[in-house]
């Protein structure tokens, strides 16, 4: 009896040693693991926890983009072809009866009112006669057109469900070259896709894609399909409409551009408030500053826009400016290239006077400019121009 308590008393022993020198040593040894027996097979899997109850990684932009996912939509329209006329003999001859067959297009959108208002760009509705309108959730409906912008190339869209989500507008004017950000859209009809990265550069203008260019540059990939899609911050909040790209292959090249949510807002209020957007205009023919032009009108300025004429009894040449003037500041704002000067008048309320500070040779002169309605302007689409997407 005394031989068997002895190797009793030496087995337990041995196994107390074991256990400090692994506690010690290698403590995870003894941490319990999930373990899922399979009732097929038998065999038992370790596996991690489920995607939706694990938090998330450091770095990751999960919250931001479910945030504003939910709001995104894809658009797709059809349209009648442009075909030419049948009844010319020589073209049945050739090319037979042509029947007119219709044409489908694709793009995003996002949801920015409970009231079912979307917005998108110009280029995606634009002759279309029917919208449908897909949601993340699988909804699909109709969508009319209540209002569209081609000078800044955004559309409003209305449908009518209930339960909208809605994406959180953002601060664009805040943005610094270097933020993150996230498109989203639906790229070739893949279905909706989210792609990051940053602002590469902020007030890019003179591209020759709207009238009125104030565009974010991005990284984040942009691809066909993506056009009216949301660029948002890290924290889901909508900071543009994604609307180009520049591209020699037809695909991303990490070059696109987002129409600011802060133009976005002006053209919303306009178009739901007043059915059409209202602009300011003073009559004058801006050109930027070169050493041709300076030698040719005399001008000393070294910075601001260049009045080459003003149109007779329009508000400029009421208000006194004159051809040669180089207009510094509007509003208390500086003025470099004529594209801003044209944004910051555009912004000008109509029959609402404002201060422009002038150059006239080698004298400072402020006069007091009280701008008319802007003129709807005649499309003429540029020779060569980045990529709608």
């Amino acid at each position: 009896m005394r031989r068997y308590w002895l190797v009793f008393s030496q087995a337990v022993t041995v196994l107390l040693a074991v256990y400090f020198v692994v506690i010690t040593l290698k403590p995870d040894w003894l941490k319990q693991r999930p373990v899922t027996s399979s009732v097929a097979t038998g065999i038992s899997l370790t596996e991690a926890p489920s995607s939706a109850s694990a938090p998330a990684p450091a770095g990751s932009f999960r919250a931001a983009a479910q945030k504003a996912s939910q709001a995104v939509v894809s658009i797709n329209t059809s349209k009648a072809a442009d075909r030419p006329s049948s009844s010319d003999p020589w073209f049945r001859f050739f090319f037979g009866e042509q029947g007119s067959m219709p044409q489908s297009g694709l793009g995003s959108g996002v949801i920015i009112s409970a009231d079912g208002f979307i917005l998108t760009n110009n280029h995606v509705v634009e002759g279309a006669t029917e919208i449908e309108v897909a949601l993340n959730d699988s909804r699909k409906t109709r969508a009319k057109v209540i209002g569209t912008d081609p000078e800044t190339d955004l559309a409003i869209l209305k449908v009518n469900l209930d339960r909208l989500p809605v994406i959180t507008l953002g601060n664009s004017d805040a943005l610094q070259v270097g933020d993150q950000v996230l498109a989203i859209g639906n790229p070739f009809g893949v279905g909706q896709t989210v792609t990051s990265g940053i602002v590469s550069a902020l007030g890019r203008n003179q591209l020759g894609i709207n009238t009125f260019e104030n565009f974010i540059q991005t990284d984040a990939a942009i691809n066909p399909g993506n056009s009216g899609g949301a660029l948002v911050d890290v924290n889901g909040n909508l900071m543009g409409i994604n609307t180009a790209i520049y591209s020699r292959s037809g695909g991303s090249m990490g070059i696109g551009f987002a129409i600011p949510v802060s133009t976005a807002k002006l053209v919303l209020e306009g178009i739901v408030k007043d059915g059409v957007v209202t602009r300011g205009w003073i009559g004058v023919e801006p050109a930027d500053l070169s050493p041709e032009l300076m030698e040719t009108f005399g001008v000393k300025a070294r910075k601001g826009v260049l009045i080459t004429g003003v149109l007779q009894n329009g508000p400029a040449a009421q208000a006194g400016v004159k051809p040669g003037d180089v207009v510094v500041q509007v509003g208390g704002k500086e003025v470099a290239n004529v594209s801003e000067l044209l944004t910051m008048v555009a912004s000008l309320k109509p029959g609402t006077a404002t201060q422009f500070k002038l150059q006239r040779r080698e004298d400072n002169v402020d006069v007091t400019v009280t701008p008319g309605k802007r003129p709807k302007a005649r499309q003429q689409p540029p020779a060569q121009a980045p990529q709608q997407r």
